[in-house]
């Protein structure tokens, strides 16, 4: 196996744009690739630009009418059918939006097939993560579930245990979806409650059809969750049962939009415990999936001064070259910030959070705690169909 990491690019990525007034702003990608570039991480790992996933791969996940529905739309926007979820407020369709959408499917099954076959031991893309896309319709600004379509090709390719974990601030819904019914595959997402954020769905007595039990586990947090609760939860919840499970690959999806500046969420989440989780993730990986990572975006909407900075963590991590937390910017990549959005860029890589304090669940819980609430309600629902202690 190559010990070296893969980054998925290519450029044409930034076409996947809903438009001047939709939240998703391509710009955050380009913004991260430059920041990843002026810290030079990409001699540190192979960037590689993967195919677009063609029809057969969009259907180990997608239907075939919808497919259909996305080209069509892609050809013809003002004709796209919001049977699908295309043409609408979070969906609105655009010219080569099938095109755009199936080449950021095609660097996740890229990384995916990379990391399976050894050709490298972490691969990142952190234009995927679009986790909300069902097989049968557009969700939440996401046209193709990269993320699912990953997973079902290392179960195509023979993988028979993989770990999904997923720390954006929306329930991984689709992903969730896709392997309902697939003991094969484990889902853990943590994110805001289903209460007070979109897609209301995520609660924590959502484990797994039958046949499946326990396969699915979810940690709904409570809005204002801060960093010391936010790694508590992923503490006492993620390390255990990817332990018990013993993947052979761990996905993780890493949506910045806990973050406390993000514009459409509710939770207090500084990009310290942001890099954080991200290395704990790396850590999972070594200890019990022999390395195998594949790391994932996601959503993220303070497109200046918190997605670039937090998935360039991520992209370092994988490369095996972190960036310490008080690390300036190139004063380089801040001008280019200004050129293109007329913002001023922040100055460090952190926000001085480090290190982040937190404590176990082995210290005990507070049944009056509504974090700790929500973390044994995860626990209780879930753990027990694993044979684990809640």
């Amino acid at each position: 196996m190559s010990g070296r990491a893969q980054l998925m690019w290519d450029e044409a990525v930034t076409g996947y744009d809903f438009g001047p007034e939709h939240p998703m702003d391509p710009v955050r990608l380009a913004l991260t690739r430059r920041l990843v570039d002026a810290f030079g991480l990409d001699r540190e790992m192979d960037v590689v630009a993967a195919q677009a996933a063609g029809e057969s791969t969009l259907r180990l996940v997608h239907r075939e009418d919808y497919v259909e529905a996305v080209k069509a739309a892609s050809v013809d926007p003002g004709a796209a059918d919001g049977a699908y979820g295309l043409g609408t407020m979070d969906d609105p369709a655009f010219a080569g939006m099938h095109e755009a959408s199936a080449l950021i499917a095609g660097q996740s099954v890229g990384a995916a097939e990379a990391v399976w076959r050894g050709e490298a031991l972490h691969a990142v893309n952190f234009a995927g993560g679009l986790h909300h896309a069902m097989p049968g319709g557009a969700s939440g600004f996401c046209i193709y579930n990269d993320a699912s379509l990953a997973i079902a090709r290392l179960l195509e390719l023979g993988a028979e245990r993989v770990a999904y974990v997923d720390v954006d601030v929306h329930h991984g819904d689709g992903v969730q979806a896709a392997f309902w019914e697939d003991p094969r595959v484990l889902t853990v997402s943590l994110h805001e409650h289903p209460r007070t954020l979109f897609p209301q769905t995520g609660w924590p007595e959502e484990t797994g059809a039958d046949g499946a039990e326990g396969s699915a586990v979810n940690v709904a947090l409570p809005a204002g969750t801060g960093d010391a609760g936010w790694l508590r939860a992923f503490h006492s919840v993620v390390p255990e049962l990817v332990a018990d499970f013993r993947p052979q690959v761990l996905v993780t999806q890493h949506g910045a939009d806990t973050h406390f500046e993000d514009p459409l969420a509710h939770l207090a989440v500084s990009l310290d415990a942001q890099r954080a989780v991200q290395v704990a993730c790396h850590e999972l990986a070594h200890e019990y999936a022999e390395g195998r990572w594949v790391a994932l975006g996601g959503g993220g909407y303070a497109v200046v001064d918190v997605v670039p900075r937090s998935w360039t963590h991520l992209v370092a991590i994988a490369a095996g070259r972190e960036i310490a937390p008080e690390t300036v910017i190139p004063e380089s990549w801040r001008q280019e910030v200004f050129a293109r959005t007329r913002q001023l860029a922040p100055a460090r890589m952190t926000d001085g959070r480090w290190p982040v304090d937190w404590k176990g669940w082995e210290s005990g819980y507070d049944p009056a705690d509504r974090l700790d609430q929500a973390v044994l309600a995860a626990r209780k629902a879930a753990f027990p169909l694993r044979g684990l202690l809640a």
